[in-house]
């Protein structure tokens, strides 16, 4: 009788061992629903990797945006920086660009080349999304103004129209003192 009871305990602990597998199996899929929907940076950061059980995770791709074919660009030229951002009619942003997002540091963002380099990384994502068309609206008295908007050119953009839509005080402030150098 031993022999018969040390026999069963084996078949005992492999059937228990099935049955939290088929528990655990169950938990995951119904788990898996509400999951789907949402596409967190969790998902897409691990794409390839697999999850405890061995199984592939899917890979989550990101979606191309359509956007309109006419938008409007707005370059904010200052004495240190050029920013440039893109909007569709709506106002919602498509893509923008700055000196210091394509790498330049220091007084070297103040350059008109900075500015033509942001400005050009900038309308090749718009144009990617379908954006032919901009209205130009300049702001500031930086270096980076007449290069922005030729950039905006060379990148396959039709500039409509260009506007400066820089700020006068109409005798509001006091300004600074004067700069001595």
């Amino acid at each position: 009788m031993a022999e018969s009871s040390a026999d069963k305990t084996p078949e005992k602990a492999e059937k228990t061992e099935k049955a939290e597998k088929a528990e655990k199996g169950e938990k995951a899929e119904k788990a898996a629903p509400k999951a789907e929907g949402k596409a967190g940076a969790g998902e897409a950061g691990a794409a390839g990797a697999t999850d405890k059980d061995g199984d592939a995770k899917a890979k989550v791709k990101k979606v191309k945006r359509k956007v309109d074919v006419q938008g409007l660009c707005t370059v904010k030229a200052t004495f240190n920086n050029t920013i440039v951002a893109i909007s569709d009619a709506r106002g919602n942003v498509v893509s923008w660009g700055s000196p210091g997002k394509v790498g330049f540091k220091g007084s070297r963002k103040s350059t008109p080349f900075a500015a033509q380099v942001a400005a050009e990384s900038a309308a090749t994502i718009a144009y990617e999304m379908g954006m032919r068309k901009v209205d130009v609206r300049v702001k500031g008295a930086g270096a980076g103004r007449e290069s922005a908007i030729r950039a905006l050119k060379a990148a396959g953009m039709d500039v409509l129209s260009i506007k400066d839509v820089t700020g006068v005080p109409h005798n509001g402030c006091r300004p600074k003192k004067r700069r001595r150098v």
